[in-house]
């Protein structure tokens, strides 16, 4: 039935007509700049892998010198919680899972790496290991064992600078079209990594490339997405005192997935001295806050950087680099970098342990707050729709990877994956938070 109109109005009907015709365009622009959370799980952290080291093994042999680092240096939970300051009680509850996590999903994203971590090689050796690599890949995504496949798996290429640029082309090229003759189809834990993005057309250069090639292999308009690395000064803020990060999103044309922050060679290009490079560097942390305010509403994600402090050696020089990534890890949570970059085997326990004590620490009050605002029944938090996105969105991200079961979730708010979903607002979802309840 039609709502009765009252009888003493000023503005009518007409009005908001003529408004919403009026901004009709901005309704289609936010629509189209922030479509809000893809949905889809987000990975704790990426490993890079040489592109000549990386095997049909790695992922395994990975998970198998954590276990190994475990056992020598932190055999139980007491001893673990010593090494990083972990609350034992915490500690208690994190140890096992994290041994389980090494024992069936050691890695969650791998990059075989063809820049750094690989170097300049002769085009014949490039040329090889970039079939092989596709090889591996198309082989992997057909394994749905995740102890040996990654959810996210794919290449990090050279830069679209002008030295490396053919070569970074080709492999790209090389890697794609292999697989794709290897794979019935484009496989969807695909991820191309372009770093080193210092000026927009760069980022326009890659989208291109890869319309081309979709045009030329029949995929579908956007099938290919890819992450940028924010490692140069220029990539944050341009000459004209823009933020470049926020237009390199847009000049994606909708095919950039995360923006990943290169920890040492941001740091170097802004002459940080090697003793001082760090993820908690004051010019780290600003780098960070604006691709953080780029990426926000977008659907892009992000990624804190690695640390170059390696546990290995005596026990006392593992628990102290032990000690160092869990607290820069659990800082990067705090700040809402939910993803980051692992560079050695025995940096996985203590990733996992700082993720899996971020969302076990508070989970139940987060659950009886959600189930709170779910029920409108008050509580001694007052939460708006805004916070029941962010409450709904800790539990699924700690349920995505594995530090919460979704059924403790579920006994303890009372709320299905579906509804907290929709409470989350991933894209996708039917459900309207504000009719639950």
């Amino acid at each position: 039935m039609d709502a009765q109109e009252p009888a003493h109005r000023t503005l009518g009907p007409h009005a908001a007509k003529e408004v919403t015709d009026l901004l009709a365009p901005v309704d289609a622009e936010l629509a189209r700049r922030y479509p809000g959370d893809p949905g889809t799980r987000q990975p704790v952290h990426t490993v890079y892998v040489p592109a000549d080291a990386f095997g049909a093994g790695t992922v395994r042999t990975w998970g198998d010198e954590a276990l190994a680092a475990l056992d020598a240096h932190a055999p139980d939970a007491a001893a673990l919680a010593a090494a990083v300051d972990l609350d034992p009680a915490l500690a208690a509850e994190v140890y096992p899972r994290v041994r389980a996590k090494l024992r069936t999903e050691p890695v969650e994203d791998l990059r075989i790496d063809f820049e750094d971590g690989y170097g300049v090689r002769p085009d014949t050796e490039e040329d090889a290991d970039a079939l092989r690599a596709a090889r591996l890949v198309a082989e992997a995504c057909a394994d749905p064992d995740p102890a040996r496949v990654p959810a996210r798996l794919g290449i990090r290429i050279k830069c679209m600078e002008a030295a490396v640029r053919d070569r970074g082309i080709r492999t790209l090229d090389l890697f794609l079209t292999a697989l794709l003759d290897a794979a019935p189809a484009l496989p969807g834990r695909l991820a191309l990594t372009l770093p080193k993005v210092t000026y927009v057309p760069q980022v326009t250069a890659m989208a291109r490339l890869l319309d081309t090639f979709e045009e030329a292999r029949g995929l579908a308009p956007g099938a290919i997405g890819f992450e940028i690395q924010v490692e140069t000064a220029q990539a944050v803020l341009g000459p004209d005192g823009a933020a470049t990060v926020a237009r390199v999103i847009d000049a994606g044309q909708g095919r950039v997935t995360a923006l990943h922050y290169g920890t040492f060679d941001y740091s170097a290009a802004l002459g940080v001295s090697a003793a001082h490079q760090a993820p908690d560097h004051p010019a780290a942390d600003h780098a960070k806050a604006v691709m953080q305010l780029a990426a926000a509403g977008t659907g892009v994600r992000l990624s804190d950087g690695s640390i170059n402090v390696l546990p290995v050696g005596p026990t006392a020089r593992v628990h102290a680099a032990w000690h160092l990534h869990h607290r820069l890890v659990s800082r990067a949570l705090a700040r809402a970098y939910y993803q980051g970059w692992d560079m050695h085997p025995a940096h996985l326990p203590t990733r996992y342990a700082a993720v899996y004590a971020f969302y076990r620490a508070d989970w139940q009050r987060t659950a009886d707050r959600l189930a709170a605002y779910a029920a409108r029944a008050g509580g001694d938090v007052l939460d708006e729709p805004a916070t029941a996105r962010a409450l709904a969105g800790h539990l699924l991200r700690g349920a995505d990877c594995e530090a919460l079961g979704m059924d403790e979730i579920t006994t303890r708010s009372g709320l299905d994956r579906e509804t907290l979903e929709a409470f989350a607002g991933r894209r996708g979802s039917q459900v309207s938070p504000s009719t639950e309840g």
